[in-house]
């Protein structure tokens, strides 16, 4: 079972800026939020330590 990460969670795991994770999100390149509410969303916490360990990966192979 996955934990779910808040806003100021996932910008902490991943040094990211709201408006970069946002954008990221509209340009298919980051985990879309899930809602949680009327005006709440998360993020799956599994997701974003794979789109952390992709970067990673891409670093390495120089891409």
């Amino acid at each position: 079972m996955s934990t779910i990460l808040r806003l100021n969670e996932v910008i902490v795991k991943t040094k990211l800026s709201r408006s970069t994770i946002y954008r990221f999100v509209n340009e298919g390149t980051f985990p879309k939020p899930i809602s949680l509410g009327a005006r709440a969303v998360g993020w799956s916490e599994q997701q974003i330590n794979e789109w952390i360990e992709q970067k990673i990966q891409e670093a390495n192979q120089g891409g």
